[in-house]
């Protein structure tokens, strides 16, 4: 019998698209995108003065139509700021599906939201994403992903910031993001261990459509669920590459049905036209199948 898939693995989150809340047209035009998901950034696209303006835009959005199809994240300044503590209070009103925590350095960040959600009593559902932006960020990413399997712990994702990265260690960037894989694949290897998610960093200059395809082909290879995006023309590029393709489909649909054979009941291990499948390709396939569904579903008539 197969292992169930990890809720958390079955998420759509191909196309997670930053929109600044202090642009009302961008928040009212995420309606009518094909993005999987939504980032209300209350963080580096607000300046200082125009934070609560921000919150303020934001609690009207959450009062009118609701995003259909789409996660709801919104990401808040550090509450080591002046402007933390409010944002947070205005997740604990809004309740969207995630708040996005920016430069997490330690399981400790996760860990003490956690805590002031759970002393709030927000649903469960409410859920964390986490930033890994600073270099001891990257240097601490097994723990902060570990922190997500703690009781009562709520972390759902791991999200990329190269800009910030960069920053702070002098990388270059450079085509290829040669001396930022180790670290890039250091992320995706602790969220696999833990059974979370990773998104992969922004494309800043969105006018280059060949070099975001290219980078987006290269963070599909690396294991990532999906890339944040700056601008609604990269929703489809990402979709295109994080989605299955019609090939993997078809392999997984027949890796299924290879163990559906009453022959292979019981077995770990089976061959299926010369070719050895474990019981860990069964888990894989259904994943994949479930998510081509829930792309289908989402497809209009």
């Amino acid at each position: 019998m197969s292992r169930t898939i990890p809720l958390r693995s079955l998420h759509l989150r191909r196309s997670v698209l930053s929109v600044p809340a202090i642009n009302l047209r961008a928040l009212e035009k995420s309606h009518s995108l094909d993005c999987d998901a939504v980032i209300f950034d209350l963080e580096d696209s607000v300046s200082p003065e125009k934070k609560g303006q921000a919150r303020e835009n934001l609690r009207g959005f959450f009062a009118g139509p609701p995003l259909e199809g789409k996660e709801r994240i919104i990401r808040i300044n550090s509450l080591s700021s002046e402007f933390g503590a409010a944002d947070l209070d205005l997740v604990k009103a809004l309740l969207p599906d995630a708040v996005l925590l920016p430069k997490v350095d330690e399981p400790g960040d996760v860990t003490d939201i956690s805590d002031l959600l759970a002393d709030a009593e927000a649903p469960e559902a409410l859920r964390i994403w986490a930033m890994i932006e600073t270099p001891r960020g990257v240097l601490n990413v097994g723990a902060i992903a570990g922190a997500g399997r703690t009781p009562g712990a709520r972390l759902d994702c791991l999200v990329v910031g190269l800009n910030d990265l960069r920053k702070e260690t002098g990388v270059l960037p450079q085509p290829g993001r040669s001396y930022l894989v180790p670290w890039l694949m250091q992320v995706v290897l602790a969220v696999r261990a833990y059974g979370l998610d990773a998104i992969d960093s922004v494309f800043n200059d969105f006018k280059d459509a060949e070099g975001f395809d290219a980078e987006c082909g290269q963070g599909r290879a690396m294991g990532f669920a999906g890339k944040m995006l700056i601008h609604p023309s990269q929703i489809e590029p990402a979709n295109r590459h994080f989605g299955p393709s019609a090939e993997e489909i078809a392999e997984a649909e027949a890796v299924i049905s290879a163990f559906a054979d009453p022959d292979a009941r019981g077995l770990n291990v089976i061959n299926a036209n010369g070719r050895m499948i474990e019981r860990l390709h069964l888990v894989q396939a259904e994943a994949l199948v479930h998510k081509a569904r829930l792309i289908s579903a989402r497809k209009p008539a």
